[in-house]
């Protein structure tokens, strides 16, 4: 006769999702985002030109408004909103890895295995975005009052050569800091995840947090990687990022792939 033991030992959980993936990965991550930018590359170039036109009209419009001193945190909020605004880019990475064909009018109205999930997240998005220059405002006025923006002549010189800038400098960056590691871990993966897969956004962007944990070396890389080439597009005038922008939505997908 078997005795059933007290206690059963639970069986062991076998994680679909990689592990410890090495930090040269986000540069084979890139490579594949490039190769899948020169296969057809009109479509992604025209995605491209059309984040470049809204980011240059949103920067125009501010300076219009003499809202220039938002600039600055609408610049560091973009890379909150990218891997939402990339969804186009996950799509023709997708097609062309089933082998099926591209169209532009496909990349703009993608079919997402969780639906509206996605749009929920994009609002998550948005919210953590608006909060972020929220604090900007506040770590701003803590430091030095009520005292208006005083433009990008004067910017320079008041945050880097007075005390009270340094200081400034040093805060807004510890939370900003965390603020973009916040965002990068629970977008990194969640948007394109949830293209591919049927999942609720909070699953989503929990998952995507568990896996940048997982794999930290290759995807502080892979932030590094991206903060560069962003800095670069900024340097033109936004216009890199008709380049930019579609390599790394498509290097994104490819990311994604190489975690799941």
């Amino acid at each position: 006769m078997t005795t059933i033991p007290p206690i059963v030992p639970p069986l062991p959980r076998v994680s679909p999702y990689a592990r410890n993936l090495p930090a040269s990965s986000a540069v084979a991550w890139l490579r594949a985002g490039w190769h899948d930018l020169t296969r057809d590359p009109w479509p992604s170039l025209l995605y491209g030109l059309f984040v470049f036109l809204l980011s240059a009209a949103i920067i125009v419009g501010l300076v219009v408004l003499e809202w220039d001193f938002a600039i600055f945190p609408v610049l560091a909020g973009f890379l909150i909103l990218a891997p939402a605004l990339a969804i186009g880019l996950y799509a023709k990475s997708r097609s062309l890895e089933e082998g099926r064909p591209v169209s532009l009018g496909h990349m703009l109205m993608p079919r997402a295995q969780s639906g509206g999930q996605i749009l929920f997240t994009g609002a998550m998005l948005c919210g953590l975005l608006l909060l972020w220059m929220r604090a900007a405002v506040l770590i701003y006025a803590l430091f030095f009052g009520v005292r208006p923006f005083p433009g990008f002549n004067h910017i320079v010189q008041m945050l880097f050569a007075t005390p009270t800038g340094l200081a400034m400098l040093l805060v807004g960056s510890a939370v900003g800091g965390l603020f973009a590691a916040f965002a990068f871990a629970i977008s990194a993966f969640s948007i394109p995840m949830m293209l591919d897969r049927r999942l609720d956004s909070l699953t989503a962007m929990g998952t995507s947090w568990a896996l940048v944990w997982n794999n930290l070396p290759a995807l502080l890389v892979w932030g590094a990687v991206v903060l560069a080439l962003f800095v670069l597009s900024v340097a033109t005038g936004m216009i890199g990022l008709i380049i930019v922008f579609p390599l790394l939505g498509h290097a994104t997908w490819h990311a994604w792939r190489a975690v799941r």
